[in-house]
């Protein structure tokens, strides 16, 4: 019973579709036939699913609430990637968070988000009550492609969309692109909400080993051959989880390969104001023509203020800002967007971001330091940024200790989240950010020696 409505709440089983015959499954489960038939029975008796004389059992046309935490295998909850997301979000304030993908609120511009709020509060009163544009606010999309243009990547302001944030930018791109039952390509290790949000499509995920220079182009390759994927979802700035970045030889033989194998690629750049100066980037080698640049403002100024944007070809641009018209009834709020255009052009914001990139040095030396006397090995050293991707010794169990972790009121992000191929037993991504206190070493320390 709990097979297929697990198949039915995943939208695997729709209306009118047969279900497997009781032989078949039962031989597929290693139950008996009397078992299938009696799940069968009671499942037509509760009206999920009824039978056919002579046919079968089919799939009965009540509505059936989506899980999308049914579409993917049944994971332990320390590596579930929703799981996980949920636990970092909801966790009270005064938990330790080395685990998360944001940094502490004192690292981040507040007062100059305070200034920018009594700004928007003195100005027009329809900032405050009127819908937004389509596109979204149209100075803020100018700083945007400016921002761009510094990172080689030309781009006209009208061929960017602002999106509610860098998820729905890629929840949009995905409803344009993709259909259920699609497949896409992730990197093994990727950011664990991309697969959440791929599986609530009802996407198929395939990976790639992601490697000190990328991802690895021999199985890249293989993988495009057999698999035929529709899009790549990749980060190439500070890759996420591994701090990697990515080398130009790499950079072109992906975008020669996603033109032979007719690949569309979707580009998260989310971390790229952290590098020191410019990494190769697809969306600039590639002219924005199969590539799609996505990104954000929640790591640099505030997850509170939720905006994201989308920079591609002017025909894609057009399509999802009607898609956002017809989910969201526009763009961005405009009190966020407003708000998040003025921190960003007062004056303050180079400032505030060459010293946080000082200041994030720092906190990834002393927590390298501190986490290879350990014996807890950087996969890379990155070049900026705030997450450290390390193995543990003797290949530890990172979910057990993240279990044991929680319970001691600190989050952990065990590898596997991060791994569509559940091959990152013993890695822990690290936040730097959120590592300030010296007895989160020590913790790790005697975690280590209850797991030996």
């Amino acid at each position: 019973m709990e097979h297929i409505t697990r198949l039915i709440r995943s939208r695997a089983l729709g209306a009118g579709d047969k279900l497997p015959s009781v032989r078949g499954l039962a031989t597929r489960l290693g139950v008996s036939p009397s078992t299938v038939v009696e799940a069968y029975d009671v499942l037509a008796a509760e009206g999920v699913i009824f039978a056919r004389r002579g046919s079968g059992f089919f799939v009965s046309d009540r509505v059936q609430p989506f899980e999308v935490s049914q579409t993917g295998p049944l994971l332990e909850r320390e590596i579930d990637p929703l799981w996980v997301a949920r636990q970092s979000i909801d966790a009270s304030q005064d938990m330790a968070k080395p685990g998360c993908g944001w940094m502490p609120a004192d690292w981040m511009p507040v007062e100059s988000l305070r200034r920018a709020m009594r700004r928007v509060a003195r100005g027009g009163d329809n900032v405050l009550t009127d819908y937004s544009c389509a596109q979204g606010h149209s100075g803020l999309r100018q700083h945007v492609a400016r921002m761009l243009c510094d990172q080689n990547i030309e781009v006209d302001p009208n061929t960017v969309l602002l999106t509610n944030s860098g998820s729905q930018a890629l929840d949009l791109i995905c409803r344009l692109l993709l259909k259920p039952g699609d497949t896409v390509l992730v990197d093994d290790p990727c950011y664990f909400n991309f697969q959440a949000l791929l599986r609530a499509h009802q996407i198929t995920i395939v990976s790639v080993p992601y490697t000190p220079n990328g991802p690895d182009l021999a199985q890249f390759e293989n993988v495009l051959r057999k698999e035929r994927p529709r899009l790549y979802l990749t980060n190439s700035a500070l890759h996420n989880p591994t701090g990697v970045t990515l080398t130009a030889a790499t950079a072109h033989r992906v975008l020669t390969l996603a033109e032979a194998y007719e690949l569309q690629i979707v580009e998260d750049a989310i971390f790229s104001e952290f590098e020191p100066d410019l990494s190769p980037r697809l969306a600039s080698l590639d002219g924005l023509n199969r590539v799609l640049t996505i990104g954000s403002f929640s790591k640099t100024l505030s997850a509170s203020l939720r905006c994201g944007f989308i920079a591609a070809r002017p025909d894609w641009i057009v399509s999802l800002t009607e898609l956002q018209v017809a989910i969201s009834f526009g763009g961005p709020s405009p009190m966020v967007t407003e708000l998040l255009h003025s921190a960003l052009t007062d004056g303050s914001y180079r400032k505030h971001m060459e010293a946080l990139r000082a200041k994030l040095d720092r906190a990834r030396t002393r927590a390298t330091d501190e986490l290879e006397a350990l014996g807890i090995r950087p996969f890379v050293k990155p070049r900026g940024g705030f997450y450290l991707w390390c193995e543990l010794p003797d290949g530890q169990d990172a979910a057990a200790i993240a279990r044991k972790a929680l319970k001691k009121g600190v989050v952990l992000a065990p590898g596997n989240v991060f791994s569509p191929t559940q091959s990152k037993n013993s890695f822990l991504r690290f936040n730097v950010s959120q590592m300030t206190r010296k007895t989160h070493a020590e913790l790790l320390r005697d975690l280590m020696s209850e797991a030996q």
